[in-house]
């Protein structure tokens, strides 16, 4: 492993001198840091906030860059979203293989991080590192931050999962020990522990929140505690909870002897979500939206506060932005998600996602009094959005949307469904979260957008909180704290505050929602709406799948056909060619359904709604639909990884670390169920 002190222009949060790591990705990592870093480094503040700023240069957050929609695309591969290649990974029986070896599996930011404490801890714990203190402790946060922000990723990964807090010798047998697996909820406790740290460095306010702050790490905190007490309830009774019926850790001799009150810890993490979400909550006002759905002419940017947030800036003055990655074409940082949004990006929302949307009056689509036309409603992306939740109206682009407010003349138009691959609308809803009016972002074909990119806002944490409060409750009610946060949710949102409207008229029959299910049965009609909830106001945010994970809300995904909007009733008209001179415009002549290798859209016969796996047949592992593996709730561990965690680096039977359930020891090795 190689660890070099580099000063250069960062790609990341703020353009200051950064550290650079790399690793050989093999076992442990066993080159240890200390025969390859200066001794001398690590001992004033400048030098702790480089290091700590080479972690966020090692891309732990996803945020906008380069070409494509950004962050926007982190939901495809769910029931919300589609591109045009599937994930097969995901959704084909048995398609995903046990690697030989993986990077998920790695330990190089982990041993980045414990390298930091064992070199700064005691020289600060002895007065010797120079600068402010105040600074020094920030630092010293961040990095609790990072550590547990990557052990978040290995406990959605794989679960269970090694535990180590110093660096190791490279010596085989501590390697060996070192890499038994610690049981799922003993990681998560980890975790928050280490999250707990955090908080007591970290400033509540520092460096324009371009980097971790104290609130960033409370809501950190609640999405992991929140996260392991539903895995560990929905999850229950399945080999992926320890101490479970086929727990494969029960087979370790280390693991003898050990009890689980799985009870106890979901009582324990739904405490700590809800601590963590309420100090946030309770100390970051949200966004408000002031109901205005497009800019006035010659308004690039300004008319609405709540569409606003996604592409300010300067997001630094925005309370609800918690963390967010900061942008300019004097460094090179730059990206192109307004030029994809006005275009098409290769990515679109699904029928089901836009159906989930309530009406204002609180109502979902079917119920009687609703308001919605079953009949008319869905036949345009614009009259899709009469009367409909805000978020709706703001973050879905209707054919009549402005998108370009310097003329009253240029709109969203018809979704481009026939456009390249790369500017295409997959399903012919196209999200318009993110997207700028300022001509200064982006003009023409240039990728230089120079606003945001949001990492975490605090309404997650009034959501956090909500799901936590119905969860202790066993799904049947929420305490007076979550009720008042729902409220201003659906206030912001334009929605009839009165959420029981809402609950009393849910039918789960006719909600086209994952989310409604948990393994395989329907859940309760308020712990839904609030599943609803989250899923609307986070679209397009990447949380959806970790969502689904855990509310184990795939076990039914069975043939499951992506639709997006309603192609046949009038819209195929309008992909009309340009007539030839003295000839009439043949109304769709551009839209083709035969199956084949020239076909662009799906046939009629499939029904009136665009389903874009269902255009080419042949080579289409998709086109009968989504099927989930029950073994993909986790990742196979890497055999490779699995022989080296053996006292002579090859045996599997001797190693420390075993095979997630469902997944075989064998390289290539497919899902056993």
């Amino acid at each position: 492993m190689n660890l070099k002190i580099n000063k250069y222009i960062a790609l990341s949060f703020l353009t200051v001198g950064a550290l650079t790591m790399s690793s050989c990705n093999d076992f442990l990592d066993r080159e240890p840091l200390s025969s390859v870093t200066p001794q001398q480094y690590l001992n004033n503040e400048n030098d702790l906030a480089s290091y700590a700023l080479g972690m966020y240069n090692l891309n732990v957050f996803s945020t906008h860059g380069g070409w494509g929609v950004g962050t926007l695309n982190n939901d495809n591969g769910t029931d919300n979203q589609a591109t045009a290649n599937a994930n097969y990974n995901l959704w084909v029986h048995q398609y995903r293989q046990v690697p030989n070896n993986g990077e998920n599996w790695e330990f190089s930011r982990i041993r980045n991080c414990n390298y930091f404490f064992e070199q700064v801890m005691p020289k600060w714990k002895a007065g010797i590192i120079q600068g402010s203190e105040t600074n020094i402790k920030q630092y010293i946060g961040e990095m609790y931050f990072f550590r547990a922000w990557e052990y978040f990723s290995k406990l959605q990964s794989y679960g269970d999962y090694p535990i180590v807090t110093r660096v190791l010798k490279d010596q085989q047998d501590e390697m060996v020990a070192a890499s038994k697996r610690s049981p799922r909820n003993e990681v998560a406790r980890y975790i928050i522990q280490s999250l707990d740290s955090a908080v007591m460095y970290l400033q509540a306010d520092f460096k324009k929140k371009n980097r971790i702050t104290r609130n960033a790490a409370l809501l950190v905190k609640s999405r992991v505690a929140l996260y392991e007490a539903t895995f560990e309830t929905y999850h229950k009774g399945t080999p992926r909870v320890p101490g479970e019926p086929g727990w494969p850790g029960a087979n370790m001799d280390y693991n003898k002897g050990k009890t689980f009150n799985i009870d106890g810890e979901i009582k324990y993490f739904i405490a700590q979500a809800k601590d963590a979400a309420k100090q946030v909550a309770d100390n970051v006002p949200l966004t408000q939206n002031n109901g205005k759905m497009n800019p006035g002419l010659g308004q690039v940017n300004g008319f609405n506060p709540y569409f606003d947030m996604f592409n300010a800036v300067d997001m630094s003055t925005i309370p609800e932005v918690l963390l967010w990655r900061a942008y300019g074409t004097e460094q090179s940082i730059t990206h192109g998600v307004s030029v994809y949004i006005r275009n098409g990006g290769n990515t679109g929302v699904t029928k089901a996602l836009v159906d989930n949307f309530l009406m204002k009056n609180g109502l979902p689509i079917y119920a009687a009094g609703s308001g919605y036309d079953t009949q008319y409603a869905d036949t345009s992306t614009q009259t899709v959005k009469v009367n409909r939740d805000e978020r709706l109206q703001l973050f879905l682009a209707g054919k009549n949307d402005v998108l370009n407010s310097t003329n009253d003349t240029t709109f969203f138009g018809n979704a481009g469904i026939l456009n390249i691959q790369e500017c295409r609308d997959i399903t012919g809803y196209r999200l318009r979260k993110c997207f700028s009016y300022d001509p200064k972002q982006a003009p023409g074909s240039n990728l230089d957008c120079t606003y945001g990119s949001i990492v975490f806002r605090a309404v997650e944490a009034y959501l956090n909180y909500i799901e936590a409060s119905c969860l202790e409750n066993g799904g049947n009610s929420i305490d007076p704290t979550a009720d008042a946060y729902w409220k201003q949710i659906r206030a912001r949102a334009g929605v009839n505050t009165d959420y029981t409207v809402t609950v009393n008229a849910t039918d789960l029959t006719k909600e086209d929602d994952w989310g409604v299910y948990s393994a395989g049965k329907k859940v309760s009609s308020l712990m839904y709406n609030i599943r609803r909830e989250r899923r609307c106001e986070l679209m397009g945010e990447s949380v959806r799948m970790m969502d689904l994970k855990r509310w184990r809300a795939l076990d039914q995904v069975k043939n499951y056909i992506v639709r997006g909007f309603n192609l046949w009733d009038h819209i195929w008209a309008f992909y009309t060619k340009k007539p030839d001179p003295g000839k009439l415009p043949v109304p769709g002549d551009m839209l083709i359904y035969n199956g084949g290798n020239t076909s662009n859209v799906s046939p009629k016969t499939d029904g009136k709604y665009l389903c874009p796996y269902r255009i080419i047949v042949a080579n289409n592992k998709v086109y009968s639909g989504y099927n989930w593996d029950e073994a993909n709730y986790l990742d196979p561990v890497p055999y490779r990884q699995i022989q080296l965690a053996s006292p002579n680096k090859a045996s599997t039977e001797l190693s420390t670390i075993y095979q997630n359930p469902y997944w075989p020891v064998e390289v290539g090795g497919v899902a056993m169920q």
